[in-house]
């Protein structure tokens, strides 16, 4: 009787998540229905979600040299070496390992990922990270690949993997971030070595071919109950195997140096490459992810650089008041005084899928 008052009183709201980013096969059993996904819902979901992002980033284009555009429009990423001038990199190095304060961790299997938020308060502490969201370069590359004119959540972040004993970090597995196009950035501050954790992609594999719609619906038709639990949540992991069937090429894996940026649509077929030893990556991170079925560019607060740069510590305030009333566990955990550069230290944190 409970279960099918609550499945009534839901029904709308399953139903309105169509038209937003909802991705959750197991929470939505509309988004999850077998019989639906077998007749196209996800798939006309994909359709339309890839179909106005493409609307939206010819109006962005203009900014984009045709160079990049060109790489984009290929691969699903950008990559650009020396990106900063040489002092502006180090002051953004040097001004970034000196800075403590707050910041989240989760461990995930036998990794650590930490995130210090760049909001308008580091930001007065970092002030070569306040350059670097100003630039014209960045800025537009960004908006660009997520195809809104919106900022994007922008993090000092460091990764720290093999650094607890447990399973494979689950980021090291191929997968696509969602099913619309999103996009995340990194500028690295550490060389990243080819054994130590790099950032892996399939070149092409944002392009929503034939081959591609027609496994997005074969995989989703089995998704509310799949055995892997982030492909339940809507991430989908593609098997390495499946590459060559789905017409693309083998993974690139980007060992790169420090200062080196990369900018990529996480609908591509994307992996945190594994790390043979402990070792420290750490980067300027960045991710947008807006509703996908909007047609428009503008009209989103998040747009106004005052209001989208303090969106990371108010999702970590949502977060905390949602684990305390026990409506949804808080998996990223606060550290007081911590700086980007500093070891993993005494494992303590719960791990986390």
């Amino acid at each position: 009787m409970r279960i099918s008052i609550r499945n009534t009183a839901m029904a709308p709201v399953w139903a309105a998540q169509l038209l937003t980013g909802a991705k959750s096969f197991g929470d939505n059993p509309i988004l999850g229905s077998p019989a639906l996904n077998v007749h196209g819902l996800h798939v006309g979901r994909l359709r339309l979600a890839h179909g106005l992002a493409s609307r939206r980033r010819a109006t962005l284009a203009p900014r984009l040299s045709a160079e990049h555009r060109a790489a984009f429009d290929r691969d699903g990423f950008v990559e650009i070496r020396d990106f900063l001038p040489p002092e502006h990199f180090r002051a953004l190095r040097d001004q970034a390992r000196a800075c403590r304060g707050p910041a989240r961790e989760i461990l995930q299997g036998d990794t650590i990922t930490r995130r210090i938020a760049l909001d308008p308060a580091t930001l007065t502490r970092i002030p070569a990270a306040a350059a670097l969201l100003d630039m014209s370069g960045w800025r537009n590359l960004v908006r660009y690949v997520g195809s809104y004119d919106a900022e994007p959540v922008t993090y000092i972040q460091t990764v720290l993997s093999k650094v607890h004993p447990g399973p494979a970090d689950p980021q090291t597995a191929l997968h696509a971030d969602t099913f619309h196009p999103s996009v995340k950035a990194w500028l690295f501050l550490t060389d990243v070595a080819e054994d130590a954790g790099p950032f892996v992609y399939v070149p092409g594999s944002h392009c929503l071919t034939p081959g591609r719609l027609e496994w997005e619906r074969q995989t989703s038709i089995g998704a509310a109950t799949a055995e892997d639990r982030l492909t339940r949540r809507g991430s989908f992991r593609v098997p390495d195997s499946a590459l060559a069937e789905l017409g693309l090429p083998p993974p690139r894996t980007f060992a790169v140096p420090a200062n080196t940026l990369i900018v990529a649509d996480t609908f591509g077929f994307h992996a945190r490459g594994p790390s043979r030893v402990p070792s420290m990556r750490v980067e300027v991170w960045a991710y947008g992810r807006r509703n996908p079925f909007l047609p428009w560019i503008g009209l989103d607060l998040w747009s106004i650089d005052a209001i989208g740069r303090r969106r990371a510590p108010a999702m970590w305030c949502l977060s905390d008041w949602l684990d305390t009333w026990k409506i949804r566990r808080q998996t990223w955990h606060a550290r007081a005084d911590v700086s980007a550069f500093d070891g993993a230290g005494e494992v303590t944190l719960p791990i986390s899928g």
